[in-house]
Parts: structure tokens; C-alpha cells; sequence
């Protein structure tokens, strides 16, 4: 696992995000220009310029919803030698198509390749009083070799230890405070151009409670759609599919809350892209296997590496024709703010305990 050290101003930290791993950053925007653009992901093909046209409209909506990430973006792309609409692409790709299929306004293609990670929560009470958020991440085998984790030491917030790509403000974390932040993808109808997924992640993670953490979520203007699973130290957690155009939460009970790839409510459903059989089934079983595996007591973190580790269905292998893989996991316990993360496949790798200081 790649650490990332980074402190100081928003522009700061950006600065030296992008100046680290510029090379690696200007191939992955170039690649995710080029997918934005395809048929096969927006559902008719269009040019780099009209994908770059898109990703610009997207950048008021980010500076409105925090002047200090937006900051921070720009800073990646200036250290990177990328502009800003191309960090849109890079740092959000997953939101990023649901915008772009909404421009271009052809069929949805069935066969997009969304089916990425599976996300829980388990509560205090199963865990000997000390609850854990944990997930998969999961995405397109050609992302693993992105993994980085920044440890960031911000001026103007809490520190934090964020899981992400290269190129990206940040997609799973948990702050000083103890707040964590996941997430799942969604495949969303109603795309606009809006803030993207991991700046809404990042901006969460700048709260001190997982309500205020959820309601950072609920006020912001996507661009696409992503379930939010947030917990903290005192044992709340909450779960959105988050929509643009709507927004269905459910609280934290007596057992563990999961979430993959399928959304589970019906105002959620209504705005749900169609999703490949084999994709769906994916989904489906990756849901059902984490809940049987997580329904017990004295679940500590090496049962949930565990679960992280399972390949009956919830570690993801690269196959054909999707190439989706585990390209990392994260297991988080708020309460003593200790941190496991795995680069790559949880079940070829081992974990790493990381500090919140270097």
C-alpha cells in the first residue's frame, strides 16, 4: 500500500498530490477521457473536446459546494499537468458517465462495467462494544495499480486517512474524529452536472458525527448516484442512496447494514440504470453472502478481513468479459481510530495497520 503524506492548504495538498504522481495521473485521465467518450460507456460515442465541454460544466457546482476541495482538485491538476476539467474525469469518473449519458441522451448501454465494491457497517454490540465500518473496493482491474492512500494533515479540518486512486481528492476514509465514509456505486438515470462522488466523500470527512456527516451528503448537488455509509465513534450510522433527484437513508439498528451495487429502496429503483444480468446477480449474491457472514457476535477485525478475503462472492477476481477485481479493502474501527488497508486483491495481499500519525 502506497502512503501519501500531505499537509498544509487546500491548494497545498493538491499541489504535491499531482506533483507526485503526475505521469501516473496524466495516463489514468487520458484513459478515462477516452472510456468517458466511448459508445460503450456513454451510450453514443462523442469527442474528447464535447467529453471535456461536460466535465467543464461540472466545475462551478464543485466550487459552490466547497471552495477549499475545489481548491484542492485544482491543485491536483496544476501539480499533475492536467487541467481542471480533466481532474473532474479522473477524481469522479464513476458520476462522471452518469453526466455524460445524460448529455448525450442515447440508450443506456447495458453493458457498462459498474459493479464495484461491497460496504458495511456492523454495530457496537456485535463487535464487543466497538463497531467497524468496512468494504471492498472494487473496480476495472486496469485501477488497481492507482490504489494510493493519502494520510493528510489539512490546516483548515480534521486529519484523516483516505483511500483512493491517483488523481482523486479522496473515496473511503475516516477523520480524527472518528467519522467514517464509504461508498458503493449506483448506475443513475437522472445525471446533471453536479459535484462528483469523492469531493461529497472528502466533504464528509470534514464533519465531527456520522449525522453531520450524512447531511453534508444529502445537501449536495450530485452529478451522479452512489450509496454513502457513514458511522462514527459513538456508534451512529447511516446509509443514503444518494441520487441527484433523490435521496431514500436508513439509521443503523441492531444488524449490520450492507450495500453493493443494486439499489434497495423504490424511490431509489425508479432512477436505477438497467444493469447486465450477470452484474446483477453479482450484486445480489455479494449483498446476501456479507449479510450472512456478518450476522453474529465478537466480530473483531480479522473476521471482517475475513469477509473481505471471501471468494464465494464478495472478493472479486478479474475475469472475462467485465475484468472487474477487489482492487483493495478497508476495515475502520471509529472508536480507537484504527485503520487497516490492503492494496490489491484482500485475499492475495496482507493488511496494514496505519497510524493517523507518519
Amino acid at each position: 500500500m502506497r502512503i501519501l503524506d500531505l499537509a498544509g492548504s487546500p491548494a497545498a495538498m493538491g499541489n504535491a498530490h499531482g506533483a507526485a504522481h503526475s505521469e501516473e495521473i496524466r495516463t489514468y485521465a487520458a484513459e478515462r477521457i477516452l472510456l468517458a467518450g466511448s459508445e460503450f460507456w456513454a451510450g453514443g460515442e462523442i469527442s474528447r473536446g464535447d467529453v471535456l465541454d461536460i466535465a467543464r460544466s461540472c466545475l462551478p457546482a464543485h466550487e459552490a459546494h466547497s471552495p477549499s476541495l475545489y481548491a484542492e482538485m485544482c491543485g491536483i491538476a496544476e501539480g499533475a499537468g492536467i487541467t481542471p476539467e480533466e481532474a473532474v474525469v479522473v477524481g469522479g469518473f464513476t458520476d462522471f458517465v452518469d453526466t455524460v449519458r445524460a448529455a448525450v441522451g442515447g440508450p443506456h448501454p447495458d453493458e457498462v462495467v459498474e459493479d464495484d465494491c461491497t460496504a458495511f457497517i456492523v454495530p457496537d454490540h456485535r463487535c464487543d462494544g466497538q463497531g467497524f465500518y468496512g468494504q471492498t473496493w472494487d473496480m476495472h482491474d486496469s485501477a488497481t495499480e492507482h490504489v494510493v492512500l493519502l494520510r493528510i494533515q489539512p490546516v483548515d479540518g480534521p486529519a484523516a486517512l483516505v483511500f483512493t486512486t491517483t488523481g482523486c481528492v479522496g473515496q473511503i476514509g475516516m477523520n480524527e474524529a472518528g467519522v467514517c465514509v464509504g461508498i458503493n456505486n449506483l448506475v443513475a438515470t437522472d445525471g446533471c452536472p453536479g459535484v462528483m462522488w469523492t469531493s461529497v466523500v472528502r466533504d464528509a470527512l470534514l464533519q465531527d458525527s456520522a449525522a453531520a456527516a450524512r447531511d453534508a451528503i444529502l445537501a449536495a448537488d450530485l452529478a451522479g448516484a452512489h450509496s454513502f455509509l457513514v458511522f462514527d465513534a459513538s456508534g451512529e450510522g447511516h446509509m443514503v442512496e444518494a441520487f441527484p433527484t433523490a435521496r431514500p437513508t436508513v439509521t443503523l439498528d441492531a444488524d449490520a447494514l450492507v450495500h453493493t451495487n443494486h439499489a434497495l429502496w423504490n424511490e431509489a429503483v425508479a432512477l436505477e440504470a438497467p444493469k447486465h444480468d450477470v452484474l446483477k446477480d453479482s450484486s445480489t449474491r455479494r449483498r446476501a453472502r456479507a449479510l450472512e457472514l456478518l450476522d453474529r457476535d465478537g466480530i473483531d477485525e480479522h473476521v471482517l478481513m475475513a469477509v473481505t478475503r471471501d471468494d464465494g462472492a464478495i472478493c472479486q477476481v478479474s475475469r472475462e468479459p467485465f475484468h472487474i477485481e477487489s482492487s483493495g479493502a478497508v476495515i475502520m474501527r471509529p472508536r480507537t481510530l484504527d485503520f487497516w488497508a490492503v492494496w490489491g486483491l484482500p485475499s492475495h495481499n496482507e493488511y496494514v495497520h496505519v497510524p493517523f500519525a507518519a
